[in-house]
């Protein structure tokens, strides 16, 4: 327990709404892709910062995998990110990044928890333009596993050449998207529309969220 966090629960004891970006930064995001993917991400953090709620109830995280898995951001509230910039270099760790942020979610959870926080069920996004390089399976199951005992809610999304019949094997009870081009801007503005729909809500509630037209689609191929 950080007692940074102590003091920022007792100060806001708001509901936590967590939602983790494992995302990916390996070499063959290298150009325009990462080059969108920080745009996106810094429009995000713009437009979710206008939701008063939002920048009190949600909570953003970032792992990324490109050569080596790193957390870009704990856990921390809306109004405390800043949207980094991220690199892409190296190969593509999927497994070890997506165990790397469950171990997050589970911490970030018992934190919630020690505080007497409620907070809503955690959301996961997956992105990746390629393939893992790592082993994966055990990664999977435990996602999937998780998302079966509703610990989280996981969402898988391909970016040009993903390999889709992997990703479903990490969200099998959803089924991925494909990314339209590079939108990533569009992505991050449903995601802040999804977030601040949420943030409105009580925990426990079904939220309807936005559709995904403006970004996403069924993969062409698996």
């Amino acid at each position: 327990m950080h007692e940074l966090d102590d003091l920022e629960f007792a100060v806001n004891t708001e509901p936590r709404c967590p939602c983790l970006l494992v995302l990916d930064t390996s070499s063959s995001m290298n150009g325009d892709p990462i080059r969108e993917l920080n745009a996106g991400l810094a429009a995000f953090q713009d437009d979710i910062n206008q939701d008063e709620l939002a920048r009190k109830r949600a909570e953003i995280a970032l792992v990324t995998f490109g050569g080596t898995v790193e957390v870009a951001q704990d856990f921390v509230t809306v109004e405390g990110f800043q949207a980094p910039t991220l690199v892409a270099n190296g190969n593509t760790p999927m497994g070890e990044a997506v165990h790397r942020g469950l171990d997050l979610l589970r911490a970030r959870k018992d934190e919630y928890k020690a505080n007497r926080i409620n907070y809503y069920r955690p959301w996961m996004f997956l992105i990746t333009d390629g393939v893992p390089t790592d082993e994966w399976k055990q990664a999977a199951a435990d996602a999937a596993h998780a998302e079966a005992n509703r610990e989280l809610i996981l969402y898988a999304i391909g970016v040009r050449s993903a390999d889709f019949r992997v990703l479903a094997e990490f969200s099998p009870e959803r089924e991925p998207l494909q990314l339209k081009g590079l939108s990533f801007r569009e992505f991050f503005q449903w995601l802040s529309q999804s977030q601040k729909r949420v943030s409105s809500s009580n925990p426990g509630d079904e939220v309807q969220l936005p559709a995904p037209t403006g970004w996403g689609t069924a993969p062409t191929s698996t």
